[in-house]
């Protein structure tokens, strides 16, 4: 499926449909026409020795920015520029985020103030539609002046160096461009510097973790839910009443889902001997809402920046001006990845707890949930990862956005490192489907030994589980069984009209 780049607005619902669907990009008419438009501005102002500094398009970087180069040197200055910067470590990043940055990278640029040529631009289009995916690396970004590093990797393809991933196989930017029959750019003044400069490295972790938090978030709905009837709990604090009477949105639409999942289950409509459950079970709402409304704040900032143009300087062909400020600094998405990380981080956090409860040996449940347990170890070790895991995330929660680090003799003295939170939000929030899926297997076993039916719902989930991991009678090998768990939940699609 081909999606058309234009001025129209982004939504996530847009975005969920690119990441899912979209095979092949394309330039509008309207945004070819203001590529060209600024273009050909700096063409007629920038072409001579006579013209005067500006930065970007004929001055160095960095602190070099009052330093002028000659015309006839500025192409050499924008390969200068992407050679220099491709300085990324660390490991590679993956395929899917890197195709985002392909596309957020050309949604940007698109907007006609950059001074891109519709070359450059198309070229990044035929990477995408060929499915060409330039090497980058994780480690390199400070989060302002954009994602230098990473960005300048996506770009050095485009001048015939770097490297590309290709149906499986690693080509040298020379290697590709043979292949497929493309000539090596050449790139004009501001090219180099409209490529690299923008947040298009954090942003495409931003828009790919916004879609799989969405996702997990409803899922911990699920699992909660069977924990719920597999912990024999009351049903008293999802009533909408208590909610309303502290109206967060996230809280009412969290419990609200839980009373859904729940409402032809004949374990939690049953009678009770517990007067009262864990905080972990009916705190769900509560701290599953407060989640959800961060989320909620994250993918507004999320949103917003796809629909922006972050590199400088700027070019406004219509009031003939270029301005040159600082929209390539991270901090928004720095904030918003770091704040998701927190959020997100709780969900794998009372999961763990409620896993921990349903191996107590309480509730008519067997310890560990198993038969003839001490001969068995049953669940007891699949506790331990969650726990191990919930500590990592903890660590890994703590914000990058605190911190910042003088760069570039000093030109560059505040920096964002939301490269750094995206980075560790992606961890965080892969380290959260393995948790998830330790409570999906914890919570079926339970519900195995309570003799009363859950919600038609929720039993076609433990019918799905169950047709790949069996019921867990006596010990067996139990790492493949939470990989299996986790493949369910993510072949599993989602409507984010579910949660929104």
């Amino acid at each position: 499926m081909t999606h058309e780049i234009s001025s129209k607005r982004l939504s996530l619902k847009d975005l969920q449909h690119i990441v899912n669907n979209v095979t092949a990009l394309k330039l509008s008419d309207n945004a070819a026409q203001a590529v060209k438009e600024c273009r050909d501005y700096l063409d007629k102002n920038f072409g001579d020795t006579n013209s005067k500094p500006t930065y970007g398009i004929n001055t160095g970087f960095g602190s070099l920015c009052n330093t002028q180069i000659e015309s006839d040197q500025l192409t050499q200055l924008q390969h200068n520029l992407i050679m220099s910067h491709a300085c990324g470590a660390g490991e590679e990043v993956p395929e899917k985020i890197v195709r985002l940055m392909l596309f957020l990278k050309v949604q940007s640029l698109s907007y006609g103030h950059s001074g891109i040529s519709i070359a450059v631009i198309q070229r990044l289009i035929d990477f995408y539609n060929a499915g060409v995916h330039p090497v980058v690396y994780q480690q390199g970004s400070l989060g302002a002046s954009g994602d230098l590093a990473p960005l300048a990797h996506l770009a050095l393809p485009l001048i015939g160096l770097g490297e590309v991933s290709y149906l499986g196989k690693r080509y040298t930017g020379a290697e590709i461009n043979d292949l497929m029959g493309w000539d090596s750019l050449q790139l004009q003044s501001k090219e180099g510097l409209a490529l690299i400069n923008g947040t298009q490295f954090m942003l495409a972790y931003g828009v790919y973790l916004s879609l799989e938090s969405q996702k997990l978030w409803y899922w911990s709905h699920v699992t909660t839910a069977i924990s719920l009837d597999g912990f024999s709990c009351n049903m008293s604090p999802f009533d909408e009443r208590i909610h309303l009477i502290r109206p967060h949105k996230g809280q009412l639409k969290s419990a609200s889902i839980i009373r859904d999942l729940l409402e032809d289950s004949q374990i939690a409509s049953g009678k009770k001997e517990n007067v009262q459950d864990p905080y972990s079970f009916r705190c769900t709402p509560q701290v599953h809402g407060a989640t959800k409304d961060t989320l909620d704040h994250v993918i507004k900032t999320i949103v917003t920046e796809c629909n922006s143009v972050t590199d400088n300087p700027n070019v406004f062909p219509e009031s003939d001006t270029i301005i040159s400020g600082g929209n390539f600094h991270g901090q928004p998405l720095a904030l918003a990845l770091d704040f998701l990380s927190i959020a997100m981080s709780e969900i794998a956090s009372i999961s763990e707890r409620r896993i921990f409860q349903l191996m107590s040996g309480t509730r008519g449940l067997p310890p560990f949930l198993c038969n003839n347990a001490g001969l068995n170890s049953g669940l007891m070790i699949i506790q331990y990862t969650a726990a191990s895991i919930v500590s990592q995330n903890r660590h890994l929660a703590n914000p990058a956005s605190t911190d910042s680090i003088v760069s570039s003799n000093g030109q560059e003295d505040h920096v964002s490192m939301g490269a750094n939170a995206a980075t560790k939000a992606y961890k965080i929030i892969d380290n959260i489907k393995t948790v998830l899926a330790i409570e999906l297997i914890s919570g079926t076993q339970a519900l195995e030994f309570q003799g009363k039916k859950t919600s038609d719902f929720l039993e076609s989930i433990v019918m799905l589980l169950r047709s790949s991991v069996p019921f867990y009678d006596t010990d067996r090998v139990m790492y493949g069984d939470i990989q299996l768990a986790r493949e369910l939940m993510d072949s599993t699609a989602l409507d984010l009209e579910i949660i929104n």
